[in-house]
């Protein structure tokens, strides 16, 4: 079987790929507890490619973690539901991850050069989690990882299977790290900023190979970044998240062209642009709060121009403003 033979149904006969209902995320210290994620939201249709946008310390990564079931369990409290092609996430045995991880969901993280053991070549690593998971021979398994590294388009592909980790640029590392998520033909792909380390011009060839590739095998997909760009460029739908909550979320166009929360209306107008050249950039003031200390009312109301006295005393309720698109603000009609 081929990496293509495993594309889905027409997504219209399908339930969602993914359902996330009220999920809660705590992270417990001696002296504090972080909420990093606060009643979450999400769905994902099959085929479809779902970006989470947001600063650093939203909640983002911790979501899609949480997804992998990679969070540490002794300091770590979750509530809520996550099911992932029908199967609730949080209530999977240990046994039952492992089947999960690689088959049914797989990770993409940030530093591609951490994720390979720098002890064996790329193609034996490749190769023994094909094996391992549907256990066929080393051969087919090393042949699996020759027919994954031609799609990523990795040049030389039978000389780069002998590597180590530390022979790879970034990247080809990158390339790498794909080719290992893809090895199981899983349904869903998580990406947690995988260009964040890269120069612009590999940052560009990474994102339309993910493109493509999630075109060509049906996969569906949720990209986490920080970068409007990023976002505008691999993007079916876009999720605004804000310490720990979605604030906007709504197709591609609708988020870009008609931003409606503040938060994502500060986001736009903090992008650089020819059309800026020689204008001092608008940043948005202050800083995120501490998710250990979270104000009462709705979190970005410090930072936000429109707050008013409702906005620091009553957490949002989301609306419809139209289609899939909805935010939640107290200040949607003003």
């Amino acid at each position: 079987m081929t990496l293509a033979a495993a594309k889905p149904a027409a997504a219209a006969t399908q339930a969602p790929l993914v359902e996330i209902a009220d999920l809660t995320v705590r992270f417990r210290t001696p002296t504090r507890q972080a909420h990093a994620v606060n009643g979450v939201d999400l769905s994902l249709q099959h085929g479809e490619v779902l970006t989470i946008l947001g600063e650093s310390g939203s909640g983002k990564s911790v979501t899609l973690r949480t997804l992998m079931r990679l969070l540490p369990e002794r300091r770590t409290e979750l509530s809520g539901r996550v099911s992932v092609d029908g199967e609730d996430v949080l209530a999977m045995s240990q046994r039952q991850l492992i089947r999960f991880r690689g088959r049914t969901a797989s990770m993409i993280f940030q530093e591609p050069m951490l994720a390979f053991d720098p002890v064996y070549r790329i193609g034996e690593q490749i190769a023994e989690t094909v094996c391992r998971h549907e256990g066929v021979s080393r051969r087919e398994g090393m042949a699996r990882a020759l027919e994954l590294f031609e799609l990523v388009r990795i040049p030389s592909p039978q000389r780069r299977l002998a590597n180590y980790p530390h022979e790879l640029s970034g990247g080809m590392s990158q390339r790498a790290m794909i080719a290992l998520a893809l090895s199981c033909r899983p349904k869903l792909l998580l990406a947690d900023e995988p260009t964040t380390a890269l120069d612009a011009t590999v940052q560009i060839q990474i994102l339309l190979l993910l493109r493509d590739l999630q075109r060509e095998l049906g996969m569906s997909v949720i990209f986490v970044t920080h970068d409007m760009g990023v976002a505008n460029e691999i993007s079916d739908r876009i999720a605004v998240m804000y310490a720990g909550r979605i604030v906007e979320s709504g197709r591609v166009e609708e988020i870009i062209g008609q931003p409606r929360h503040p938060y994502t209306q500060g986001l736009m107008a903090s992008r650089a642009s020819e059309a800026q050249r020689g204008q001092r950039l608008q940043a948005i003031p202050g800083a995120p709060p501490d998710l250990a200390d979270l104000p009462h009312g709705c979190a970005f109301a410090p930072r936000c121009p429109q707050a008013t006295d409702e906005c620091l005393t009553a957490v949002p309720v989301a609306r419809t403003l139209s289609g899939s698109h909805w935010a939640a603000c107290c200040r949607l009609d003003a």
